[in-house]
């Protein structure tokens, strides 16, 4: 579709859901731009293409409820072996086992914002014991500097980290040689804060197990080993795509039109240090 000269006057924008390369085409025509509100949490994927004076804001809050429920989901479903049932009932076949439990278990949630504290709401009843870790340290909030400490302890590790220099690649092979014998990591953050390689070294070894929304590469591509690691759950990419996201989604963009124009301060404004 041919974009109509008026797009050069545009000074707010939403761009679709998910973002693709044309839409980063269409901000390069819009010279006018001055704030950039995407629907994402994550914005490393607009980054590049949003100019110095505009100001980008993030879709934070937009994919809580809807990511928080699936980090949970993974980890029921992989504490009590929902995927083998499921292959087990597609082939008719009746077969109980014992299986772990979520209660008594401790989860160290790596990343602990809105998302994190979205995810402990969920788990309150659960019976667990949480671990807290986030970039900056607070009362009952460790800093990344004590995450090794912690990790020991943890069953369940979830990760909810936004995608920095600092987050990428940090659950590598060390990482997960630090992880209990028999935990669970289960990643609703970004692909690339895993190393792939390593997760499937880990993995194979039996030792530690996965619940993934998200991989890197992504797509995962047929034939990539991931998929026939033993101990692996692969969801794709669906975490905050859910019905809830869309009232909350129209209600932040509705709040920051209106700031916009009445000249007040955004919500959301995404700073160097994300």
């Amino acid at each position: 579709m041919d974009l109509p000269a008026s797009v050069s006057e545009v000074e707010f924008y939403v761009p679709p859901y998910p973002f693709t390369s044309r839409d980063a085409e269409i901000l390069g025509r819009m010279t006018s731009l001055r704030v950039l509100q995407t629907m994402s949490a994550g914005v490393e994927h607009l980054r590049p293409a949003v100019g110095e004076n505009v100001v980008l804001c993030n879709g934070r809050g937009v994919h809580t409820a809807s990511t928080a429920e699936l980090a949970v989901a993974l980890i029921l479903a992989a504490q009590r072996g929902l995927p083998d049932f499921i292959r087990a009932q597609d082939r008719e076949e009746w077969e109980p086992v014992r299986l772990e439990s979520l209660a008594d278990r401790t989860v160290l949630i790596v990343g602990y914002g809105d998302i994190g504290e979205a995810v402990e709401r969920r788990l309150d009843g659960f019976e667990v014991d949480i671990l807290r870790v986030a970039r900056t340290a607070k009362p009952g909030v460790a800093g990344f500097d004590e995450l090794r400490r912690l990790l020991p302890r943890a069953d369940v590790v979830v990760l909810i980290v936004p995608i920095t220099e600092q987050t990428r690649g940090m659950v590598d092979a060390t990482f997960l040689s630090e992880m209990k014998d028999g935990a669970l990591l289960v990643n609703v953050a970004r692909g690339p804060v895993v190393v792939t390689d390593d997760l499937v070294a880990a993995l194979s070894t039996g030792r530690i197990r996965a619940a993934l929304d998200v991989t890197d590469p992504e797509p995962l591509p047929a034939g990539h080993p991931l998929w026939s690691t033993p101990g692996t759950l692969i969801l794709p990419h669906v975490a905050g795509g859910s019905s809830s996201m869309w009232p909350r989604a129209y209600r932040l963009i509705g709040e920051q039109l209106s700031r916009f124009v009445a000249g007040e301060s955004l919500v959301n404004v995404v700073t160097d240090d994300y």
